[in-house]
C-alpha cells in the first residue's frame, strides 16, 4: 500500500473581537448600568399575548375573561420591563 500524505491543517483567522464582546447577532455590544433594550411594539404585543395565554390557561380557557387576561397581562409586562430597565 502506498503511505498517505499528510495534509496541513487550515490556517485560523486571527480571532479579532473577544466571545464576550460579541452579540447574539454577530455584532459588538457594549454592557453598561444605565442602558436601554429598545423593544418593538411586535416583540411587546407577542410578551403580553404569551402572558395573556397562561392566564387564560391557569383559569381553564372559561370564555368572558378575554379583555381582562390582556390588560393584566400588558400590565405584568410593562412592570416586568420596567423593573429590568433600572
Amino acid at each position: 500500500m502506498a503511505a498517505k500524505k499528510e495534509r496541513p491543517a487550515p490556517a485560523k483567522a486571527p480571532r479579532t473581537t473577544k466571545p464576550a464582546e460579541v452579540g447574539k447577532a454577530g455584532m459588538k455590544s457594549t454592557i453598561s448600568g444605565n442602558a436601554r433594550a429598545e423593544m418593538s411594539p411586535d416583540e411587546l404585543r407577542k410578551l403580553v399575548s404569551e402572558a395573556a395565554y397562561y392566564r387564560a390557561k391557569q383559569r381553564g380557557f372559561t370564555p368572558g375573561h378575554e379583555m381582562e387576561d390582556w390588560v393584566q397581562a400588558e400590565a405584568e409586562v410593562l412592570r416586568r420591563i420596567g423593573a429590568q430597565q433600572r
